[in-house]
């Protein structure tokens, strides 16, 4: 069963390079009295993923800061490795936006939002979507009807929900 807006996000700890290698995040201590976005793509460097949804955050952050959002996160179902390298080739990390990996796809699967697609070799990964999580509370949950759209879950998108 999917999260629905007015749920509480699960409990999960996600991964992202830090100075000294790979390191764990609390996602519930990073949204702790907090308004974040968060957005979710079924793996870096695919194409969908690297060439409209990362770069539609990159270009709506000013307008998400400007709605009092504290932070921007982008969860994919990659090692931190991956995660962190993509960040730089997409420009999201020098935009401010925090790239984590969910490489075990637990948060995605508590979620609800994970999928499976062997033919294209992508398993247990996350559906495209995007929400806003107020103290670790869902209030605006866009979720793409596949992970080929990005229309709804778009930096765009989000901020028309808002």
């Amino acid at each position: 069963m999917s999260i629905s807006t007015g749920d509480k996000i699960p409990s999960a700890t996600l991964t992202r390079m830090g100075e000294n290698g790979p390191e764990a995040v609390d996602l519930a201590a990073l949204t702790a009295g907090r308004k974040v976005v968060i957005f979710a793509v079924p793996g870096a460097f695919t194409g969908v993923c690297h060439n409209a949804h990362v770069p539609s955050f990159v270009r709506t952050k000013d307008q998400f800061d400007a709605k009092g959002v504290d932070e921007i996160i982008c969860v994919t179902v990659n090692d931190p490795f991956v995660t962190g390298a993509w960040g730089e080739v997409t420009g999201a990390t020098a935009a401010g936006i925090t790239m984590l990996g969910d490489p075990m796809s637990k948060f995605t699967q508590a979620m609800g939002m994970d999928f499976t697609n062997e033919d294209a070799g992508l398993i247990a990964r996350s559906k495209r979507y995007a929400m806003v999580v107020e103290d670790g509370t869902i209030t605006v949950l866009n979720e793409e009807e596949n992970p080929g759209l990005c229309d709804v879950s778009a930096g765009e998108g989000l901020l028309d929900a808002m």
